[in-house]
């Protein structure tokens, strides 16, 4: 992986539950993700890990993955915790393989809702240096057109990526609204050593094991 990984957060004003349904549920998900065009799930395995195949579709071509993850929904702390292991053989894609989690952390107000991960680049190191923050911002995004949706009950296709442009709707989705590093960090830390333990327990998605 890169030295330079991608951690965003945010607060979410909303219940627990209804921040959980609204990103793992496969069709809520690419409603408010830029990141993704479509999530297909398929059989889980034996251990509980749901595997997936995932699309982003770009002008003149659709770039395609797959995936596996795990939840956690009973922690002793109260927080909820999801591991991911994702890979793509397409060339075009800006990611090769990547690995991270999403937190969700209540704290009597509503929820913060965090992530971290970090991706061999499919591109190269030069072009990595324009697609990484690129991706964080993407990521920055889409979670606060997530907290939008959980917090005002807004649907996320209100706002379209085009709205970044809106400047006169002082009440669109900003990247700006997140943290882009944990309070005390920085972003070229390690955002994956606090990764939860599921994420070394999860097997290698179908693409990153392909020769």
């Amino acid at each position: 992986m890169a030295s330079r990984g991608i951690y965003v957060e945010t607060h979410v004003r909303a219940p627990l539950d209804v921040v959980w349904a609204r990103t793992q549920d496969p069709v809520q998900h690419v409603r408010w993700d830029v990141r993704f065009s479509r999530i297909v799930p398929e059989v889980p395995d034996d251990d509980g890990a749901a595997r997936f195949t995932y699309e982003r579709r770009v002008p003149l071509r659709t770039v395609r993955g797959d995936g596996i993850s795990i939840g956690e929904q009973a922690r002793p702390d109260g927080t909820r915790t999801s591991a991911l292991r994702f890979a793509t053989a397409d060339r075009w894609s800006p990611i090769r393989s990547g690995r991270g989690y999403w937190r969700y952390v209540p704290d009597g107000a509503g929820v913060r809702f965090i992530t971290g991960y970090d991706f061999a680049p499919g591109w190269g190191s030069l072009l990595d240096r324009v697609a990484r923050p690129a991706l964080g911002w993407a990521t920055a995004w889409s979670f606060d057109r997530l907290r939008i949706w959980a917090e005002r009950d807004e649907p996320p296709e209100r706002w379209p990526l085009r709205s970044v442009l809106w400047f006169w709707r002082p009440e669109r989705p900003r990247a700006s609204r997140c943290l882009r590093a944990p309070r005390g960090g920085r972003r070229r830390d390690d955002h994956l050593l606090d990764a939860p333990t599921t994420l070394d327990a999860l097997a290698a998605p179908h693409a990153e094991r392909a020769p």
